[in-house]
């Protein structure tokens, strides 16, 4: 096998392969994001990653299992506490969450919204577990009446605000969200303030537009990214990559906000001749298909991916690697609207790679990051094995 020189990383957000050991813990027994929606749609067509060794991840109607495949494949166990995509990602990236980020499933308590107060001057609407294209219908007309905003939260950790864009314009819709990721700290330090601007001219009509920024709490130690740019190696992103981390660890970003963007972008950066990593989030299987339990768009924008494959495999240099995993589950078929503490999907290739390797249940997510930091000769993360002498 020829040294590695890069790895791109595909995270399709919310793809889970079924329940973790823990799912009951998190409310998740049966989840299984593929082998549900498979079932659901009656079938999946993913003949590209079929080849790969796709279906001997999680059992997919209508995904076989072919006695030669040209990748390795598995499951990665999510081990820190949470199953939301910071998490997921810093997991990925070898960071180690013993302590669940904080969540508010009855609101948030009035010494954080008293606090936001005092130092925006503003009241806000809302204060409970929401779906955000839900509580922007129920609470939209009121906001532009009053110009309070719209403060919600969800299963995750998250503190979100959202406004009309004509009543709060967005560079003070920024301003209030990092307000709000200073004074959530200690006890309240959430995972990450989310800044949820709309459109529309009354209920029924209101949408959200494409200027939604991240806010994240920042890993209290180096990600796998940030060794490599520290031993001079680049990191490309594209997706909500930069939101995640903060930007931290990464040399060059297009933020794209669909997964089409973010595959175009992603092939975009792979012609470029670098060394490092390219880490890739493709966001919609999760933010317009999982959270709405929509089975036939999330089933509709696996085949999508699937259909990038070859375009993927052609721009390929033969020192390239490539991994396609998620950060966490998001069973569209199931009741709830929320993340699922799923197995992580497992699929590597490139030209070094040997086929029919099965890399089996793996530990953990951060079996990803241990594994770059194999290949780049780089202090191994605390957490996760490398599989690199397997492929």
């Amino acid at each position: 096998m020829q040294p590695i020189r890069r790895v791109i990383v595909f995270v399709l957000d919310g793809v889970g392969a079924g329940e973790a050991p823990d799912a009951a813990e998190y409310g998740d027994k049966g989840s299984n994001s593929l082998g549900n929606t498979a079932q659901a749609v009656g079938g999946l067509k993913l003949p590209n990653m079929e080849k790969l060794g796709f279906g001997y991840i999680t059992q997919m109607e209508g995904v076989a299992r072919p006695k030669e495949v040209s990748g390795a494949f598995g499951k990665l166990t999510p081990i820190s506490k949470g199953k939301d995509s910071v998490t997921g990602h810093w997991e990925l990236m070898g960071i180690y969450l013993r302590e669940p980020f904080p969540v508010y499933p009855h609101g948030f308590p009035p010494e954080v919204l008293d606090e936001f107060t005092r130092r925006t001057g503003l009241e806000v609407l809302g204060n409970k577990p929401a779906s955000g294209t839900a509580i922007i219908q129920e609470l939209g007309e009121e906001h532009m009446r009053t110009g309070k905003p719209i403060v919600y939260t969800s299963g995750d950790s998250v503190f979100q605000i959202a406004a009309h864009e004509d009543i709060i314009p967005i560079e003070r819709l920024y301003e209030l969200c990092r307000i709000s990721r200073e004074l959530l700290s200690g006890q309240h330090a959430v995972g990450r303030v989310i800044a949820r601007p709309f459109s529309g001219k009354k209920a029924g009509e209101f949408e959200r537009t494409s200027r939604r920024h991240d806010y994240p709490r920042f890993p209290e130690s180096d990600t796998m990214m940030m060794k490599l740019i520290k031993s001079g190696y680049q990191v490309y992103a594209t997706g909500k990559i930069d939101d995640l981390f903060g930007n931290q660890g990464i040399t060059t970003t297009n933020h794209t906000t669909n997964n089409l963007d973010s595959l175009k972008a992603t092939l975009e950066f792979m012609k470029i001749d670098f060394e490092g990593l390219l880490f890739a989030n493709l966001i919609e299987f999760d933010q317009i298909y999982g959270h709405r339990n929509d089975s036939r768009g999330y089933a509709d924008a696996l085949e999508a991916f699937d259909s990038f494959i070859p375009e993927i495999q052609a721009g390929l240099r033969t020192t390239d690697l490539v991994m396609v995993v998620a950060d966490h589950g998001v069973d569209p078929t199931t009741e709830s609207t929320d993340h699922s503490r799923e197995y992580s999907p497992l699929l590597v290739f490139g030209a070094g790679v040997k086929g029919n390797t099965d890399l089996g249940v793996r530990g953990s997510y951060a079996d990803v990051g241990a594994t770059i930091a194999e290949i780049f000769q780089l202090e191994s993360p605390e957490i996760g094995k490398s599989f690199l002498a397997l492929i």
